[in-house]
């Protein structure tokens, strides 16, 4: 079976689009409040999660815009940088098993710095064109969970009310699009739609029919693991 991912592709782009637009509206209303320049690498060591939809996008032109050693020498750095995250990730989970506040353990999460394999020795982004969302609004207000938050890099001043990006409302929209593919695609993991990776995690992945669970095989095991794999 050949899977077609071009109309959740472009329905991803939409999204994509939508999130840039309200980026420049932002940017042109507060020019002086939005620094955010070509080598600025802020964004580019954040902690956060793509989903499915997200993350095969991203594959598809990792793939589709690298070979050789090239495609090598990005894995060998997302191996390094999913090692780091899971750590953390393992680090969180025990501590809100613990007890610890969650809230206290986003905050310090979101305080973790792990550089993006995406990002290379010239400081610039080697997908740039089909870069996260998280990444396309990162420098001007988002709201996430219900909290306000920017780039500490920005001009934007704390407490005063600016147009905000609200980042729930993306994640919302891009799950709903992934779980659309899942039903689309007939896979037997009708919860891999709800399954959230890293940067790193995406560009590791091979997204063929075996992983999205539509193959007649019965090696069925990386495709089972894949749907905790985002939560731990």
């Amino acid at each position: 079976m050949d899977i077609d991912f071009t109309p959740y592709f472009e329905k991803y782009e939409a999204i994509a689009n939508k999130a840039d637009a309200a980026f420049q509206r932002i940017q042109e209303t507060y020019p002086d409040s939005v620094l955010c320049e070509p080598k600025c690498t802020d964004c580019c060591y954040a902690l956060f999660d793509l989903s499915l939809i997200e993350a095969m996008y991203l594959n598809y032109h990792f793939k589709n815009n690298f070979s050789g050693q090239a495609i090598e020498d990005m894995l060998e750095k997302a191996n390094q940088a999913d090692r780091k995250i899971y750590k953390l990730k393992k680090q969180a989970y025990k501590a809100t098993k613990e007890g610890k506040d969650e809230g206290a353990v986003v905050e310090e999460m979101a305080k973790e710095r792990v550089r993006c394999p995406l990002l290379n020795e010239d400081n610039l982004c080697d997908l740039y064109p089909y870069r996260p969302i998280a990444c396309r609004v990162y420098g001007v207000p988002l709201s996430i969970g219900g909290q306000g938050r920017t780039c500490g890099h920005s001009g934007f001043t704390q407490g005063e009310s600016y147009p905000t990006v609200n980042m729930d409302t993306i994640h919302d929209q891009l799950l709903a699009l992934s779980a659309e593919f899942v039903r689309s695609i007939g896979s037997k993991h009708v919860k891999m739609g709800d399954v959230l990776v890293p940067v790193s995690m995406a560009l590791l992945t091979t997204y063929d029919e075996q992983y999205l669970g539509i193959s007649v095989d019965t090696g069925d095991t990386e495709a089972d693991d894949a749907e905790g794999a985002g939560n731990e």
